[in-house]
């Protein structure tokens, strides 16, 4: 599988408007987020080039055991991330690092911030664009990129390999602690950043992104009356598209647009079937 999966308008891309690096959930890969994000894909038309990277660590049946109750079923967990069984015995299912209970530091996260680090050497991206896991790595990246040098094996030649970016969209993401995560976040982060949350996300709970939101010192906060998800409804289709096209324009809450019972657009799976997991 390729490690970066490009979705863009039908014109060249020197045309377009605005290219988003674009960062896959747990258990997930950039094909099936691409698919997942189709009617946004849609919706922002020829102004968004998007780009789809694959996180670099291959997971297995045995990387999910432990990270839900035992009272979850192998499907739920499955399910509730975003895969399925096929798809992680097909080497489909792939991650930024795997939790592990008994060390302190993300296993694999040097691996992966090889990996951006060698694609943003490659093209000038505006933006960034998470869900999940991938959202927690989104905000990652946009404080490393702001004081590169406090991890120096993300440097080339001594110098940040992109320059900060311009705007993050974290979608149910989550304050990453370690070793590394630490030292960059040793002061908040200035990129702005829309940080979208679901009242009802029992897998990442609102207390969990609200702690990643208070080391995020340019925040825009959005909630969503759904779960473990991107939301979709036309509302937030547009509103998002139009974040992504300038996100320095003052635009109107998604929340404003329709009531919030309707305003998430995917079913929330329940609580007893998706407890909190650590991603």
């Amino acid at each position: 599988m390729s490690m970066i999966s490009r979705f863009s308008s039908l014109l060249p891309m020197s045309t377009a408007k605005t290219t988003v690096l674009v960062l896959h959930g747990y258990s997930q890969n950039a094909s099936i987020f691409s698919k997942r994000l189709g009617a946004l894909r849609k919706q922002c038309g020829k102004n968004v080039d998007f780009v789809f990277v694959d996180g670099p660590h291959i997971l297995q049946p045995v990387d999910l055991v432990g990270m839900a109750s035992p009272s979850a079923s192998a499907e739920a967990t499955l399910s509730a991330l975003g895969a399925s069984e096929a798809g992680v015995e097909k080497n489909e299912a792939r991650a930024w690092w795997k939790w592990n209970e008994h060390k302190s530091e993300p296993l694999g996260l040097p691996e992966s911030l090889e990996t951006i680090r060698d694609v943003l050497k490659t093209r000038t991206f505006q933006g960034v664009f998470g869900f999940s896991q991938g959202a927690t790595f989104a905000a990652l990246l946009c404080a490393l990129l702001e004081r590169p040098h406090v991890y120096p094996p993300f440097l080339v030649d001594g110098k940040a390999p992109h320059p900060p970016f311009k705007f993050c969209v974290s979608v149910s993401g989550f304050r990453l602690t370690g070793t590394i995560p630490d030292a960059i976040y040793e002061a908040p982060f200035l990129t702005p950043t829309l940080h979208i949350i679901g009242r009802n996300d029992v897998i990442i709970i609102e207390e969990r992104s609200h702690r990643l939101v208070a080391i995020s010192a340019n925040a825009r906060v959005e909630e969503h009356d759904g779960g473990h998800f991107v939301p979709s409804k036309g509302s937030w289709r547009k509103f998002l598209a139009a974040y992504l096209e300038d996100p320095s324009d003052d635009i109107p809450s998604p929340s404003l647009a329709m009531s919030s019972a309707n305003n998430s657009g995917t079913a929330t799976p329940m609580e007893s079937e998706t407890p909190q997991m650590k991603l």
